[in-house]
Protein backbone atom coordinates (compact mmCIF):
# COMPACT_ATOMS: atom_id res chain seq x y z
CA UNK A 1 0.00 0.00 0.00
CA UNK A 2 1.49 3.50 -1.47
CA UNK A 3 1.93 5.75 1.69
CA UNK A 4 -0.30 8.73 2.12
CA UNK A 5 0.32 12.07 0.34
CA UNK A 6 0.41 14.89 3.33
CA UNK A 7 -2.22 16.99 3.31
CA UNK A 8 -2.58 21.20 3.60
CA UNK A 9 -3.85 20.41 6.65
CA UNK A 10 -1.01 18.30 8.06
CA UNK A 11 1.63 20.44 6.88
CA UNK A 12 -0.33 23.65 8.58
CA UNK A 13 1.02 24.95 11.94
CA UNK A 14 -0.79 27.27 14.83
CA UNK A 15 0.96 29.85 15.81
CA UNK A 16 -0.49 30.00 19.46
CA UNK A 17 0.03 33.73 21.58
CA UNK A 18 -0.67 33.50 25.24
CA UNK A 19 -3.38 35.74 26.51
CA UNK A 20 -6.99 35.80 27.91
CA UNK A 21 -8.83 36.88 24.73
CA UNK A 22 -6.60 33.52 22.78
CA UNK A 23 -7.64 31.49 25.68
CA UNK A 24 -11.71 31.91 25.31
CA UNK A 25 -11.97 32.13 21.33
CA UNK A 26 -12.32 29.44 19.04
CA UNK A 27 -9.60 30.48 16.63
CA UNK A 28 -6.29 30.84 16.10
CA UNK A 29 -4.19 34.30 16.21
CA UNK A 30 -2.49 32.47 12.67
CA UNK A 31 -1.86 29.91 10.93
CA UNK A 32 1.23 28.85 8.99
CA UNK A 33 1.01 26.75 5.35
CA UNK A 34 4.91 26.59 3.72
CA UNK A 35 6.21 29.70 3.91
CA UNK A 36 2.44 31.59 4.26
CA UNK A 37 0.94 33.25 7.22
CA UNK A 38 -2.24 34.01 7.71
CA UNK A 39 -3.14 36.27 10.36
CA UNK A 40 -6.56 36.50 11.73
CA UNK A 41 -8.41 39.91 12.18
CA UNK A 42 -6.86 41.77 14.66
CA UNK A 43 -8.63 44.80 16.58
CA UNK A 44 -7.42 46.99 18.85
CA UNK A 45 -7.88 44.06 21.73
CA UNK A 46 -5.25 43.83 24.77
CA UNK A 47 -5.14 39.99 24.33
CA UNK A 48 -3.35 39.45 27.15
CA UNK A 49 -6.24 41.42 29.83
CA UNK A 50 -9.20 41.24 26.50
CA UNK A 51 -9.66 44.71 27.37
CA UNK A 52 -10.54 46.99 24.04
CA UNK A 53 -7.89 49.57 23.90
CA UNK A 54 -8.90 52.83 22.63
CA UNK A 55 -12.57 53.23 23.01
CA UNK A 56 -13.78 55.78 20.55
CA UNK A 57 -10.31 56.14 18.99
CA UNK A 58 -9.47 54.85 15.78
CA UNK A 59 -5.82 55.49 15.90
CA UNK A 60 -5.58 53.77 19.13
CA UNK A 61 -7.42 50.85 17.63
CA UNK A 62 -5.25 50.77 14.62
CA UNK A 63 -2.06 51.03 16.35
CA UNK A 64 -3.10 48.44 18.85
CA UNK A 65 -3.92 45.47 15.47
CA UNK A 66 -0.63 46.18 14.28
CA UNK A 67 1.36 45.44 17.56
CA UNK A 68 -0.89 42.50 17.88
CA UNK A 69 -0.25 41.54 14.17
CA UNK A 70 3.65 42.26 14.55
CA UNK A 71 3.72 40.41 17.56
CA UNK A 72 2.17 37.39 15.72
CA UNK A 73 4.51 37.89 12.87
CA UNK A 74 7.50 37.82 15.13
CA UNK A 75 6.26 34.75 16.73
CA UNK A 76 6.09 33.07 13.33
CA UNK A 77 9.77 33.98 12.63
CA UNK A 78 9.30 37.44 10.66
CA UNK A 79 8.89 40.70 10.66
CA UNK A 80 6.65 43.54 9.40
CA UNK A 81 8.29 43.69 6.20
CA UNK A 82 7.04 40.19 5.54
CA UNK A 83 3.47 41.37 5.47
CA UNK A 84 2.36 41.43 1.79
CA UNK A 85 -1.42 41.62 2.38
CA UNK A 86 -3.66 43.57 4.63
CA UNK A 87 -7.16 44.18 4.99
CA UNK A 88 -9.08 46.90 7.02
CA UNK A 89 -12.53 46.56 7.76
CA UNK A 90 -14.07 49.84 8.88
CA UNK A 91 -17.17 50.36 11.14
CA UNK A 92 -19.05 53.95 9.52
CA UNK A 93 -18.45 55.77 12.31
CA UNK A 94 -14.88 55.55 11.94
CA UNK A 95 -14.93 56.73 8.00
CA UNK A 96 -14.01 60.41 8.94
CA UNK A 97 -10.85 59.37 10.79
CA UNK A 98 -9.60 57.09 8.48
CA UNK A 99 -7.06 58.93 6.24
CA UNK A 100 -5.34 59.48 10.02
CA UNK A 101 -4.47 55.75 10.05
CA UNK A 102 -1.83 56.08 7.33
CA UNK A 103 0.36 57.47 10.07
CA UNK A 104 0.34 54.51 11.81
CA UNK A 105 0.89 52.61 8.87
CA UNK A 106 4.02 54.55 8.76
CA UNK A 107 4.87 53.61 11.51
CA UNK A 108 4.85 49.84 11.23
CA UNK A 109 5.82 49.96 7.33
CA UNK A 110 9.44 50.86 7.37
CA UNK A 111 10.49 49.50 3.84
CA UNK A 112 7.52 49.68 1.42
CA UNK A 113 3.61 49.12 1.77
CA UNK A 114 1.75 45.85 1.77
CA UNK A 115 -1.45 45.63 -1.00
CA UNK A 116 -4.08 46.49 0.91
CA UNK A 117 -7.68 46.31 0.85
CA UNK A 118 -10.35 48.40 2.40
CA UNK A 119 -14.05 46.95 3.56
CA UNK A 120 -16.79 49.53 5.36
CA UNK A 121 -18.75 47.11 7.35
CA UNK A 122 -21.98 47.49 9.06
CA UNK A 123 -20.78 46.62 12.64
CA UNK A 124 -17.72 44.62 13.88
CA UNK A 125 -18.53 41.95 16.72
CA UNK A 126 -17.37 44.46 19.67
CA UNK A 127 -19.75 47.47 19.84
CA UNK A 128 -16.87 49.82 20.07
CA UNK A 129 -14.42 48.41 17.53
CA UNK A 130 -13.87 50.42 15.19
CA UNK A 131 -11.41 48.50 12.45
CA UNK A 132 -10.47 45.10 12.25
CA UNK A 133 -7.40 44.14 10.07
CA UNK A 134 -6.17 40.85 8.96
CA UNK A 135 -2.79 40.20 7.02
CA UNK A 136 -0.77 37.50 5.22
CA UNK A 137 3.11 37.62 5.40
CA UNK A 138 5.51 35.50 3.08
CA UNK A 139 8.36 34.28 5.58
CA UNK A 140 11.85 33.69 4.44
Amino acid sequence: MPAKKPTAASKKEIIPLPGKHYARVTYSPAVKVGNLLFISGQGGIDPETDELVGRHDLVAQVRKAYQNIRAIVEKAGGTMDNIVKTVDYVAPEALPFYRETAAVRREFFKNGFPASTGVVVHRLLLRDMLIEIDAIAVLD
